[in-house]
């Protein structure tokens, strides 16, 4: 049981730097966006991952403490909803954005990073000894995968917003 306590506290340590890493990313990249919506997003990608860090302290404190894995969070209320951060930002910006060459490199990067986190998370999950810790990967790589379609999504939009916005608000004509 030692070895299973040590390897869950190395894969936390490493599950609090990359969010911090991803944090720093985000938080960079808002500042560095020329609009709006990239720095909403930015921001709000940010804050996630200082959730996601916050919390595995706490796990990581709590499993030195007490040597057992804590019951997991349902995902949290602050999660990234796509409509809550775009609708607005598209009803006032309309598809007058224009991504510099940064933003549209610093969304793939992002996405890389998603994408790492979430094979990361999928793997402890797999690896798991307390169902408590599969449960909270489990939980985790689908925010992570979450976060992947969001930045999806912007890099869709800034590429072709009529497009996109046609595919997301689905408008009709009735002919009526």
């Amino acid at each position: 049981m030692v070895t299973e306590r040590i390897s869950a506290l190395k894969a936390l340590e490493t599950a609090i730097h990359m969010e911090m890493d991803g944090q720093q990313f985000y938080l960079e990249a808002s500042r560095a966006s020329k609009n709006e919506l990239g720095r909403q997003l930015f921001t709000s990608l940010a804050a996630e991952e200082d959730l996601h860090r916050k919390r595995f302290e706490e796990i990581y404190q709590a499993i030195r403490q007490r040597q057992d894995w804590p019951s997991p969070p349902l995902r949290h209320d602050h999660a990234l909803d796509i409509k809550t951060i775009f609708a607005p930002a598209v009803g006032r910006i309309g598809g007058e954005i224009k991504a510099a060459a940064s933003e549209l490199e610093a969304i793939q990067v992002a996405m890389d990073k998603e994408n790492k986190s979430y094979d990361f998370y999928e793997e402890r999950a797999g690896k798991a000894v307390y169902e408590a810790e599969k449960e909270y990967y489990q939980v985790l790589a689908a925010e992570e995968r979450h976060h992947y379609l969001v930045l999806v999504d912007y890099q869709e939009y800034l590429g072709d917003p009529a497009t996109w916005f046609t595919n997301k608000e689905h408008p009709s004509l009735d002919g009526g």
